[in-house]
């Protein structure tokens, strides 16, 4: 099922969609449980027919027939077992392994803003944990349902023809059984979910535990961050326990009401005997149709423990799927080509909310092969200007062209591909060197990746590195320095080549000696490209073309330093409390 359509139907429609790719297999899957069926109750009538007719007359061969023909069944039954639990439960890997699929490219498609409002530790959960038991739904649910209603129906039929009394006890319990197990279904249900809500609150404080660990040694917070945990986990274990109630509640009452039953059955089968109107050998014969009728009553027990847990998962998957990227492709987007880079902000008004506005009526023109530099108090919205021109929010009002054609008018992929950022935060993916600079063009020839690492000034640095650029850089670049890691920032985007650029305060985080190296490279990657700088330190803008003070009443001065500092206001004050600092 694609991500994009289906997910408006019911949580069972949506779960059953998931069966159709693999149907083939789990239509032998279903033969082979009903044949597993077949043989449960195949074995009361031929047990019948041994102890009423074979034994009694003396026929023993057609008793060592019936006795032969049981054994084939229960190999034959074997086969079918081994088959349902190998493909059964493959039929349900695969079904889990296309829900991780689906929801992790959903994910790739979300916006910023959902990542803003939901921490790693919770998405997580919903990629890994809350699908685990989806396997054993996917497989033993259907499974477990069929051969029920199977043997369920076939038992009752068989026991009616046989002796209707027994058939009648039966009857009037099921309806019990069945109210009982809705019943408990739907607590047990909501406590699952709440179990799920726990572990992801648990995998959200430890991922955010794990990240921020040297800085809890640091501040020497251990003991907080223990605590911090060990919270976390009483509640995970309060909502476990009462799940783990309504599950005792539902096992006991069911366990007494099927033992209840053996009883029931051998009283009123004495009653028959007493009165000459049942023979022992139909008694023995109903005992087993009663033991086959359990035996569904106890997988029905399993799936209901099953049922609760995999769609405590499953419901949580479906609600994340039905988050609709709010960023998409406009129907008959065009792709973004030939880009020369001027950029336009029209009006453009942007909020994260509908109470604060960040941005309103921005009015920018930058030409083609220009660098700009944004400047001003931090809170200003110079972030946010350049998050919306690769369309990571999209604006409340107005509009921001490139070369004269509305971003919305393009396609998202191209758009991006003609668009470069590198950032103060850099992050560096936990695999080589190689592999993080092919982040900027996957499918770049070795020698263009050592061409990017050369203009990026990196290259020499890491062929002293014992494994070059197959050296493994660590969780987020841990085992580089902060320099190196800027300088594979640079790399990457020298790599993907595009024709727009944004270096967001992309030295601000590094010393003074690193930071006029990497200016450097950073002066090389934006020769010939539209480039907005965002910075904090004014003394690495002195190559701009154009200086833009932005604060958070909007633009309030632009010009080139010099025009600046002579109109005096934001950007002077700026500037001499910075140089005056220095001093």
């Amino acid at each position: 099922m694609s991500h994009k359509t289906g997910f408006h139907k019911p949580l069972l429609g949506i779960f059953a969609s998931y069966y159709r790719p693999h149907r083939k297999l789990f239509a032998a899957d279903m033969c082979c449980a009903f044949l597993i069926a077949a043989v449960d109750l195949a074995f009361p009538v031929m047990t019948k027919l041994t102890l009423e007719r074979f034994l009694p007359t003396g026929q023993y061969l057609f008793f060592f027939i019936i006795i032969a023909s049981m054994m084939v069944l229960y190999l034959l039954r074997t086969a079918f077992s081994y088959f349902v639990t190998y493909w059964g439960h493959t039929v349900g890997a695969y079904i889990e392994a296309d829900m991780r699929r689906d929801l992790f490219s959903h994910l790739q498609e979300l916006p910023f803003s959902f990542y803003d409002n939901n921490r790693t530790g919770h998405i997580m959960s919903r990629v890994t944990t809350d699908l685990f038991e989806v396997t054993e739904l996917a497989h033993h649910g259907p499974e477990d349902l069929f051969i029920s209603f199977l043997t369920l129906t076939g038992s009752f039929i068989i026991m009616l023809f046989m002796r209707w009394e027994m058939a009648l006890m039966l009857f009037i319990l099921l309806p019990l059984l069945v109210f009982h197990t809705l019943v408990s279904r739907k607590r047990m249900l909501a406590t699952s979910k709440k179990v799920k809500e726990k572990t992801a609150e648990i995998n959200a404080s430890l991922e955010s535990s794990i990240s921020g660990a040297r800085v809890a040694k640091a501040f020497t917070n251990e003991d907080y961050e223990t605590g911090k945990f060990r919270d976390g986990n009483e509640h995970f274990k309060a909502a476990k326990k009462t799940y783990y109630k309504s599950m005792a509640n539902f096992h006991s009452t069911l366990e007494f009401m099927l033992h209840i039953l053996n009883v029931v059955v051998i009283a009123v089968g004495g009653l028959l005997i007493m009165e000459h109107k049942m023979s022992l050998a139909e008694l023995i014969t109903c005992n087993l149709f009663v033991a086959a009728f359990l035996q569904p009553i106890r997988r029905l027990q399993n799936f209901v423990e099953q049922y609760t847990t995999g769609m405590a998962g499953f419901s949580r998957f479906v609600e994340i799927m039905r988050v609709a990227p709010d960023i998409q492709d406009k129907p008959g987007a065009f792709t973004l080509a030939q880009v020369r880079g001027d950029i336009a902000y029209q009006d453009v008004t942007f909020s994260y909310n509908q109470n604060i506005q960040v941005l309103k009526h921005i009015n920018l023109s930058i030409p083609a092969g220009r660098t700009i530099a944004l400047v001003g108090p931090s809170g200003g919205g110079k972030t946010t200007l350049c998050h919306l021109l690769p369309r990571f929010y999209e604006t409340r009002e107005g509009r921001i062209t490139i070369d004269g054609q509305d971003i919305r008018d393009v396609t998202l992929a191209s758009l991006r591909q003609n668009i470069g950022i590198v950032q103060q935060d850099v992050f560096l993916f936990a695999g080589t060197i190689r592999e993080n600079i092919r982040y900027g063009r996957i499918d770049a020839p070795e020698e263009a990746l050592i061409e990017a690492a050369k203009r990026a000034e990196i290259h020499d640095a890491i062929m002293k590195m014992p494994a070059g650029y197959d050296s493994v850089v660590g969780e987020r670049g841990i085992k580089l320095s902060g320099g190196q890691k800027q300088r594979i920032s640079i790399a990457r985007i020298f790599l993907k080549n595009p024709p727009i650029l944004i270096l967001d305060e992309a030295t601000s985080a590094l010393d003074t000696a690193t930071e006029t190296r990497i200016q450097q490279a950073l002066e090389e990657l934006s020769r010939g490209r539209t480039t907005l700088v965002i910075a904090h330190r004014l003394s690495t803008i002195h190559n701009a073309d154009h200086i833009v003070v932005i604060d958070d009443e909007g633009i309030q001065q632009q010009g080139t330093h010099d025009e600046l500092m002579v109109q005096g206001g934001l950007y002077a004050g700026l500037y001499r409390a910075q140089f005056q600092a220095g001093s």
